[in-house]
């Protein structure tokens, strides 16, 4: 069998790794940089990653861990928003849908098919009708690129395909497909070929304060090391604030006048072992007390193997911070689960965990919305004061095409003494990772040395992980 060769990754700083903290460090206080990205989670990283690759020398900071606020806290979908269709917000579910096929196709690794269950039963809001010609538009706005057509299916054969789901009152429903994703390594994942086209990433780094120049404007930011407690100043021609729902506490240390932007969600979700809630694929459930849509979503590849369900829209603290589990919040998912799964008996006892995350919302879009789920998943681009570039909203699936659209408004806003290079165009119509591609995953398995689940996830890196193991094993 032929020697698998992967494809030389365009190295020029040091990978993502603590063991070049120091490096990093040392990186983002010594030079000054064209943007300094604050906040490390999927729409900064998706942010420095676009700079970089355009030839922009870039920081990002983030002064907890990557990914460790909205970006982890998700439903780990990525998915066109069937429900949005609703709202009649069809740039979006289309932009999305295209976003879910290039994810699906560059990003094999993180990004996987996944089929969707929608029972309907008699009194629904929604009848078998109208969702058939919801079926028929999602599929269009996709560009029928997709990992299967929705299909159409009796209640026996949906009793036959999910055994616990309710049978009373059940006119059938229907089978779609959207995907599922790991939502924190897909941050970091894009982290890397920014950090190959030499931006310095640093997380447990704050940024205190933003600095200013003589005429007012944003020149950076003092930043402390949470971990060492150093501090420092890091020089900068333009600051992106990627903050999601701390954007207006952020604003209001830019500005004590800054007006609320946001209108925040919070959403939570609970986990249950896959043996006890068992299911061959997402359920949407719509619930009768609101008509908002939840989702049981079954994870065999998280752990030994969970179902996720969630989520919820309630109102938020004003400092995400301070979000929590509430005790409401979990008996509405419970009542939910009593309607669709009644044969379960599912109860407090049979949680694994719960978590909790919030939508960065932006309330202008829609200030006369009647329930949070009603608010608009759009992103919005502003200058804020010191000529600081901030964004809010958006969805996790559409991250990249929202990157480009944020790095185009602070090119056109441009400081007065312009960047250190001329920007080129975005180049990240590439995979994040080349060396995961499917055409290495189906030459390792056929060489047959490397195991199936290492395959999978790391694709050509598989064979990296098994040194590092090897080499650990030694150390220890």
């Amino acid at each position: 069998m032929s020697e698998v060769r992967l494809p030389k990754p365009r190295s020029v700083g040091p990978e993502l790794t603590i063991l070049n903290r120091p490096t990093h460090w040392s990186r983002l206080l010594a030079e000054e940089w064209d943007l300094l990205v604050i906040g490390g989670g999927i729409t900064g990283a998706a942010v420095a990653r676009d700079a970089a690759s355009r030839g922009l020398k870039v920081a990002l900071v983030e002064r907890s861990d990557f990914a460790s606020g909205t970006s982890s806290k998700s439903s780990k979908l990525i998915h066109g928003g069937l429900r949005y269709l609703e709202n009649f917000e069809f740039k979006l579910v289309f932009e999305a849908l295209a976003e879910r096929a290039f994810l699906l196709k560059t990003a094999p690794h993180m990004v996987r098919p996944l089929p969707f269950y929608f029972p309907i039963f008699k009194g629904d809001l929604h009848g078998k009708g109208l969702l058939r010609m919801g079926m028929w538009l999602y599929d269009l706005l996709s560009l029928f690129r997709t990992p299967g057509m929705h299909k159409n299916l009796s209640a026996r054969k949906l009793a036959q395909e999910i055994p616990s789901l309710r049978a009373e009152g059940s006119v059938g429903g229907f089978r779609y497909f959207d995907a599922s994703m790991w939502d924190d390594v897909l941050v970091t994942e894009t982290l890397r070929p920014a950090m190959r086209d030499g931006a310095v990433a640093l997380n447990y780094c704050e940024a205190v304060t933003i600095e200013r120049d003589p005429a007012g404007q944003a020149s950076g930011a003092r930043v402390k090391d949470r971990l060492t407690g150093r501090e420092g100043v890091v020089r900068a021609r333009q600051v992106v604030g990627c903050v999601g729902p701390w954007a207006d506490l952020f604003g209001r240390m830019l500005d004590p006048d800054w007006k609320s932007w946001l209108k925040p969600s919070q959403g939570i979700h609970l986990v249950f072992d896959l043996k006890r809630f068992p299911v061959p694929g997402a359920v949407v459930m719509s619930h009768p007390e609101d008509g908002r849509i939840s989702f049981v979503i079954p994870r065999p590849d998280l752990g030994a193997g969970v179902t996720i369900v969630g989520t919820t829209d309630a109102p938020t603290p004003k400092d995400p911070e301070k979000v929590r589990v509430e005790g409401a919040e979990v008996d509405y998912i419970f009542r939910l689960l009593d309607r669709f799964f009644p044969s379960l008996k599912l109860t407090a006892a049979d949680l694994v965990s719960t978590y909790v995350g919030v939508r960065p919302l932006v309330d202008a879009h829609d200030p006369d919305a009647k329930t949070l789920s009603k608010v608009s998943r759009e992103h919005e681009i502003r200058l804020a004061p010191a000529g600081v570039v901030m964004v809010a909203g958006g969805k996790y699936t559409t991250h990249r095409t929202m990157a480009e659209e944020i790095v185009e408004f602070a090119l056109a806003h441009a400081p007065s003494r312009g960047y250190s290079v001329t920007p080129g165009a975005p180049r990240t119509r590439t995979p994040l990772n080349p060396q995961v591609s499917l055409e290495i995953q189906k030459r390792l398995r056929a060489e047959g040395r490397v195991p199936e689940p290492l395959i999978s996830r790391f694709g050509g890196e598989a064979e990296v992980v098994l040194k590092m193991d090897a080499e650990m094993r030694t150390r220890f």
